[in-house]
């Protein structure tokens, strides 16, 4: 007797709009000597503790999550996935500012100027 192990495709924790996605590849079209792709975290800091961060990065971790994109690989921190998931990440530009958007619906605050949040 064979037994068949179906696998299903688990979504990815964050949803990439095609702004974001396109500014992913303009970043990995100029990116340092090394770099592999870039990866979203939470680091602790802000007045509501947590901000978003993207950087570059040099190596995969085993516990990132990884998304492929036509521009370039990107990773999410396995210790910010928590705080992640479901969220929507796009590329806002207009003449003042320029900067990747969350929409975050884990999110349950912001501090006033909207560099950090808290869950």
């Amino acid at each position: 007797m064979t037994t068949e192990t179906k696998t299903r495709q688990r979504p990815a924790a964050v949803l990439l709009t095609p702004g974001a996605e396109a500014r992913i590849a303009e970043l990995m079209s100029n990116a340092p000597e090394g770099a592999i792709g870039v990866k979203l975290s939470t680091p602790r800091r802000g007045c509501s503790g947590l901000a978003y961060s993207v950087d570059y990065v040099n190596e995969a971790v085993p516990f990132d999550e990884r998304i492929e994109t036509p521009g370039g690989t990107f990773f999410i921190d396995g210790a910010s996935v928590l705080y992640l998931v479901g969220s929507t990440m796009d590329w806002k530009e207009d003449d003042f500012s320029a900067g990747f958007v969350f929409d975050n619906p884990n999110a349950k605050g912001s501090c006033g100027c909207g560099e950090s949040f808290t869950v």
